[in-house]
């Protein structure tokens, strides 16, 4: 059984279209990559699977449930955890209080300081600013705690968007190695990212979006190696 699974996923604003029929499917303790350029509808796909945006047609599927109509809270609660592009975070509270607004859930309070000594493990950065205001970090700190907070929910499933979006290359690739951490320690990761191949490089396996559809999918390898992703976004 997928842990999240998407079938011909159909959502859009107003009246314009974004996605197009999108298919996706989630097995467990993997990281997935969804890739693609600029307006291919990759954040709307993961709004859609919170019910932030609500979806034109498609099911989608979590832990097996049709999950449709269910809110992006109650999802939260489920564990199926969206950790948004831009962080999102609470920029006049500290470190501490935004990863304490990221257990809130009564599931997730359950393993409160087993998962703060994880984040604190991953991130000892953030251990060191606990009192200090979110707003105050670095942009590098600033996506550690948007992931760290998204990890406090005690996530099943991590959905990642645009995890490098405005980081220096060293703290991209110490954030994706965090990533394949976690992967090795059997969360299933869901990563949205305009780095195709880093994110491909790290990853189990992959879709990718064009004009709202899925156009490839396949073991993230053999994507790689695809001339169709070499060519469109490789630059080779």
């Amino acid at each position: 059984m997928a842990m999240l699974e998407v079938r011909d996923l159909e959502a859009g604003y107003g009246e314009v279209k974004i996605l197009w029929g999108v298919n996706l499917s989630l097995q467990e303790g993997q990281l997935t990559a969804l890739v693609g350029s600029n307006g291919a509808g990759k954040t709307t796909v993961l709004r859609s699977v919170m019910n932030q945006v609500r979806p034109w047609g498609g099911s989608i599927y979590f832990l097996g449930r049709e999950v449709n109509r269910i809110s992006a809270h109650e999802k939260a609660a489920m564990g199926l955890i969206l950790v948004p592009e831009a962080r999102q975070l609470f920029t006049d509270m500290t470190v501490v209080e935004n990863l304490e607004m990221g257990a809130s859930s009564s599931r997730a309070l359950k393993h409160y300081k087993q998962n703060l000594e994880r984040v604190y493990t991953l991130f000892p950065r953030l251990k060191e600013r606990y009192h200090q205001k979110a707003g105050t970090l670095s942009g590098g700190e600033q996506q550690m705690l948007a992931i760290a907070r998204g990890l406090m929910a005690d996530p099943i499933v991590l959905m990642i968007d645009e995890l490098s979006l405005g980081l220096a290359p060293l703290l991209t690739i110490q954030l994706f190695s965090t990533l394949k951490q976690l992967r090795a320690e059997g969360l299933t990761i869901l990563l949205v990212e305009q780095n195709v191949q880093t994110a491909l490089s790290i990853s189990d396996y992959g879709y990718v979006l064009s004009e709202g559809r899925t156009h490839l999918e396949g073991p993230a390898r053999k994507l790689l190696n695809d001339p169709q992703v070499r060519t469109a976004y490789l630059g080779v």
